[in-house]
């Protein structure tokens, strides 16, 4: 398996775009205490069925690792909702992954390029298709770091069977999460976190939304700010 350092990852900021569709889960935002969560869910979702879809599966994510509060729906909805249906470059699916990048085009450009894959899969017609939120939070934390030489195999653009296998790699050896060098925006960096105390958690900024004309995602709109039409230049 491949070797990599591990290295101090300090961003005042870091930038993820998630789609709106998505509400809070209320019992990670209104029960602060995560060591109540098992209980509660347990005793409520006798009664109502939904609950247990509504949380996932929260025994994926350890006691001691788990977060609450306001805005805790944010980073431990990608760890309880992860599925192997929808992998990820350093997630397969039987474990989750909090991905973010060091400024908003990164973020920006991550999504841009799989929303349109979506997009191109489904033969999705012209017009805005998505509206996002942008998180900004803040990580101090030592990861695996693979932005230096010798880990092109772990960045290939479209497959992601040797970087699923280095993440697990990673997991089962107690680290908290790897940072890499964006593969979608040049000179941008990303990191993916495996547990959701890894970074702070975020708030909520800007409202977006994608719009695809055919064949890409060409626009967005940023709805916070008078709906002004920005143009993507790939």
């Amino acid at each position: 398996m491949v070797d990599a350092p591990v290295s101090r990852v300090t961003w005042p900021q870091f930038h993820r775009l998630i789609n709106s569709a998505y509400p809070p889960i209320d019992v990670f935002e209104d029960i602060a205490d995560p060591a109540d969560w098992g209980l509660l869910t347990s005793a409520e979702s006798k009664t109502n069925p939904r609950l247990s879809e509504t949380i996932g599966k929260l025994d994926l994510v350890p006691l001691d690792r788990r977060v609450g509060g306001e805005g805790a729906s944010y980073v431990m909805a990608p760890f309880t909702h992860c599925s192997p249906d929808r992998p990820g470059r350093f997630h397969d699916g039987t474990f989750g992954a909090f991905y973010a990048g060091e400024s908003f085009e990164t973020a920006l450009f991550e999504t841009v390029y799989h929303a349109g894959q979506f997009c191109a899969a489904t033969d999705e017609l012209p017009g805005w298709i998505a509206d996002m939120r942008q998180l900004i939070g803040h990580i101090d934390k030592r990861l695996t770091d693979i932005r230096g030489e010798g880990f092109d195999e772990l960045l290939d653009p479209d497959d992601y069977t040797a970087s699923q296998a280095f993440a697990r790699q990673i997991v089962n050896q107690g680290g908290d999460g790897i940072v890499f060098p964006s593969v979608r925006n040049r000179g941008g960096e990303c990191f993916a976190a495996f547990y959701p105390d890894v970074m702070g958690i975020p708030h909520q900024a800007r409202h977006i939304s994608y719009h695809w004309d055919g064949e890409r995602i060409d626009m967005i709109k940023d709805l916070s700010d008078g709906n002004k039409v920005y143009e993507i230049a790939l």
